[in-house]
C-alpha cells in the first residue's frame, strides 16, 4: 500500500506544472488558490492558519530541488512573506524567467464605489509588475459589508482597465451608487480591518473567490502605503444620551414627523413614540460605524424583521406605532444625508412591504430570544417588572417552565 501523501506532497503534486505557466501573476494566482483550501477549512484564525501552513511547507520542502518545488516555494514566500523561513527562499537554478518578478508589483491606482445608503463599499486597486515579464496589469476588488462588519468578498483578476471601466459605467448608470478615487492608505486600512474579522469567522460567506484569492489579496494590500498614525479609538458610547436627545428633537420638529402625525401624539401614544425612537437609536448603535441616520431597505429589514423581536418586548401600542415611526425616521434620515429622492422612497416602499411579516412575527413571537420571551410572558401575566416582590413571586411560580425553556 502506497504511503499516503502529506498535505505538502499534495500541494507539490497539484502544482507540478507551475513552471509551465506564462507569468508570475498566473503562478501567484495558482499559489493563492492552493492556500485557499487551507484558509477555507481552518477552524481558528484563518490568516494564521495559512501562515503556519506556509512555514511548515517551506521547512518540509527545504531539500527539494526540482524546478516545480523550488518555484512553488518562491510563490508561497512571495504571497506570505511573514511566514517563518520565507525570507530565506531563493528561486532555483531552473526557475522560470518570470520567477524574479514574484510579488514585485507597484500600485497604479485606487478607487472606491458603493451604494448611497452605506450598506456596502467596494474598493478597487490596480497593480503592474515592475517588469512586464511578470504579467499584465491586474485589479484587486474587495467588498466591505458595513451591516455585518466584514470584508465579504475579494477578487483579483484582469485586465485591470476593463474591470475599472465596467465599474465606472455601472456606477454612472445608477443614481443609487457612487464612484470616486480613493486614498490608498484608507483602502488598505478599511479592507484589512474588516478582513481581520472575516478571518475569524466560523463560517465564511458563500462567495467563490474569498478563499481562493485571500492570500494574493493580502500580498497586494501590503503594497499599499500603511497609516503612519493609529486609527482613532472608537468611543465607548457610540450614541451618547445628549446626542440621542438632540437627534430626537430635530426629528420631531422635522416635516417627516409632521406628515406622519408624530408631532401631535400624546398620552399612551407619546410613550410608545419615544420607546420606538429609542429602539431605532439602539439598533443604530449596534453597528461598528454607528450612525442613527444610516438606513436602507436592508437595515430596515434587519431591524423590523429580526433585531426588534430578539431585543425588545412590544405591547400592542408599540407594535402599531413602530412601522409608522420607522417610515418617518428613514425619510428624515434620507433627507438629512442628502440622498436621492428615489433612495428615500425605495426604503419607504420596502418598509411598507415588510409590515405584514412584522405583524406576523409580533403575533407568533417566533423570533424572540429566551430572555425576551420570558419578559413578554411576565407582562402578559400582568406582572410589573419594576415590582421586586411581584417579580420574585412570578419567578417562583414559573421556575419549572423557565428551566424547561432553558
Amino acid at each position: 500500500m502506497a504511503t499516503p501523501l502529506t498535505p505538502y506532497d499534495a500541494v507539490l503534486h497539484a502544482a507540478r506544472d507551475v513552471t509551465k505557466l506564462d507569468s508570475a501573476l498566473d503562478a501567484e494566482m495558482l499559489g493563492a488558490a492552493l492556500l485557499g483550501s487551507v484558509y477555507e477549512v481552518a477552524e481558528t484564525d484563518r490568516d494564521t492558519a495559512v501562515r503556519d501552513f506556509v512555514a511548515g511547507f517551506l521547512a518540509a520542502t527545504s531539500r527539494r530541488r526540482t524546478a516545480a518545488a523550488t518555484t512553488v516555494r518562491a510563490v508561497f514566500a512571495a504571497l506570505v512573506p511573514d511566514a517563518t523561513g520565507a525570507e530565506r527562499v531563493r528561486p532555483g537554478a531552473a526557475a522560470p524567467a518570470w520567477s524574479g518578478q514574484l510579488g514585485k508589483v507597484h500600485l497604479t491606482g485606487t478607487w472606491a464605489y458603493g451604494d448611497v445608503y452605506g450598506d456596502q463599499t467596494s474598493y478597487l486597486a490596480t497593480f503592474a509588475y515592475d517588469d512586464v515579464s511578470g504579467g499584465p496589469e491586474h485589479a484587486l476588488v474587495a467588498l466591505v459589508d458595513h451591516n455585518i462588519g466584514i470584508t465579504k468578498d475579494v477578487f483579483v483578476g484582469g485586465p485591470a482597465s476593463r474591470i475599472l471601466e465596467q465599474v465606472r459605467q455601472l456606477c454612472a448608470a445608477d443614481e443609487l451608487t457612487w464612484f470616486r478615487e480613493e486614498n490608498p492608505t484608507r483602502m488598505r486600512d478599511e479592507v484589512t480591518r474588516h478582513l481581520a474579522v472575516t478571518d475569524r469567522l466560523g463560517q465564511l460567506p458563500g462567495t467563490s473567490s474569498l478563499a481562493t484569492d485571500r492570500a494574493l489579496v493580502g500580498a497586494r494590500l501590503a503594497v499599499l502605503p500603511a497609516a503612519t498614525t493609529p486609527p482613532p479609538r472608537l468611543p465607548d458610547d457610540p450614541l451618547p444620551d445628549a446626542e440621542r436627545a438632540a437627534e430626537i428633537r430635530r426629528f420631531l420638529a422635522a416635516p417627516e414627523a409632521a406628515r406622519a402625525g408624530l408631532d401631535a401624539v400624546d398620552g399612551a401614544e407619546l410613550a410608545s413614540l419615544h420607546f420606538c425612537l429609542g429602539l431605532l437609536l439602539d439598533h443604530a448603535a449596534t453597528f461598528p460605524d454607528a450612525d442613527p441616520l444610516r438606513w436602507s431597505p436592508t437595515v430596515a429589514g434587519l431591524f423590523l424583521l429580526d433585531w426588534v423581536h430578539r431585543r425588545a418586548v412590544l405591547d400592542m401600542d408599540d407594535a402599531a406605532m413602530l412601522p409608522r415611526v420607522l417610515r418617518a425616521w428613514t425619510g428624515y434620515a434620507a433627507r438629512r444625508r442628502g440622498l436621492p429622492a428615489s433612495a428615500g422612497t425605495g426604503t419607504d416602499a420596502a418598509i411598507e412591504e415588510m409590515v405584514p411579516e412584522f405583524v406576523r412575527l409580533y403575533a407568533t413571537g417566533e423570533r424572540r430570544s429566551p430572555a425576551t420571551a420570558a419578559v413578554a410572558q411576565l407582562m402578559a401575566d400582568g406582572v410589573d417588572p419594576d415590582d421586586p416582590a411581584a417579580l420574585d413571586a412570578w419567578i417562583d411560580a414559573n421556575r419549572h417552565r423557565l428551566a424547561d425553556d432553558g
